[in-house]
């Protein structure tokens, strides 16, 4: 048995309650992980409020992204072996002692990295490969905008495009919030409270606008998005924070050949992220082992609280990642 953490009902943070569960039985291709931290997501919380199903066959345990030892499992066809330390995306369970992972989503601790620290990687860094590099194509000398740039999805996107050398503009809601995003990479953090971020993002780039678009927020974002794209650019939507619904001029997509596109990562197969891992392993981790990315995590509770973890994420006043600690 262990203890693990499980969402009792649809609800607010405080239907989260410790229990106890049988330590997961392994599929094929699985690891077992003995969980030191675990990364706490929004999707954890769509999926608490019963706003994110749970994709067939994945465990009903919230926590999408952990760091532990390597404690039993099939190997075959892997470097990995009994004892290593590593994090790994997972379909869920994270919220746990134990945690089953596949075996291709599991990719090193990096060197001089904690676990608390690298439990902060997968999810992040998984969903900024796949939207902006794969699906929105962010090549060389191309601008990005990141929505929502102090969120963990933010802090990644704009330290991982700013190491691999684009100029990065972000929003946020505050100032404090606007110069973290400048600590971070951006070029310009810009207020949306208080200032127009499509008037910003063209002043910035004489008038030319942005290539890519990182979008959490969608509903009436969407028209001053088509304001500040680039001919030919690319808006990237992960969520929908904002809204389902949003009024664009089509005509814009037609005369400047602009794209709309979106994903969601949980539901796809495991052959899909491993290909995202490869690339993490080669293009981004050696970023992170050098010091040009750096870990942003703004509280650490232990399991326990984990209630008290979402309603800090809820409340939208961190910088960075939130994380559970097991050890």
């Amino acid at each position: 048995m262990m203890r693990a953490i499980e969402i009792t009902r649809p609800g607010d943070a405080e239907v989260l309650k410790l229990c106890e569960r049988p330590v997961p039985s392994l599929k094929e291709g699985e690891v077992l992980i003995k969980v030191h931290a675990a990364g706490i997501n929004r999707p954890d919380v769509l999926q608490r409020q019963g706003r994110y199903p749970v994709p067939p066959g994945a465990s009903d345990l919230p926590g999408l992204e952990v760091a532990g030892e390597v404690v039993g499992g099939d190997l075959a066809g892997t470097n990995l072996k009994i004892g290593d330390v590593v994090c790994a995306l997972v379909q869920g369970g994270g919220y746990a002692e134990y945690c089953a992972a596949a075996r291709e989503l599991c990719l090193p601790i990096p060197s001089g990295w904690t676990a608390q620290q690298a439990a902060t990687l997968p999810e992040t860094f998984f969903t900024v490969w796949s939207n902006v590099f794969d699906r929105a194509r962010l090549a060389q000398d191309e601008t990005l905008l990141v929505q929502g740039g102090t969120s963990g999805i933010g802090v990644t996107a704009i330290q991982l495009a700013s190491a691999l050398g684009h100029r990065v503009f972000a929003t946020a809601g505050t100032d404090e919030k606007c110069r973290a995003c400048e600590a971070l990479g951006a070029e310009r953090g810009i207020n949306y409270r208080t200032e127009d971020f499509a008037d910003i993002a063209k002043a910035a780039t004489a008038g030319r606008g942005v290539d890519v678009i990182l979008d959490m927020v969608g509903g009436n974002y969407l028209p001053r998005e088509i304001k500040c794209l680039a001919d030919d650019g690319r808006l990237a939507l992960i969520a929908l924070l904002g809204g389902a619904k949003g009024e664009i001029d089509l005509g814009q997509v037609l005369l400047r050949r602009l794209t709309i596109t979106g994903s969601t990562l949980r539901p796809r197969s495991v052959a899909f992220k491993a290909a995202i891992a490869a690339n993490l392993r080669s293009k981004v981790w050696p970023l992170l082992e050098a010091g040009k990315i750096k870990p942003v995590i703004h509280k650490v509770f232990p399991l326990e609280q984990a209630g008290q973890a979402h309603a800090l994420m809820e409340s939208s006043t961190h910088i960075g990642k939130i994380v559970l600690s097991l050890v």
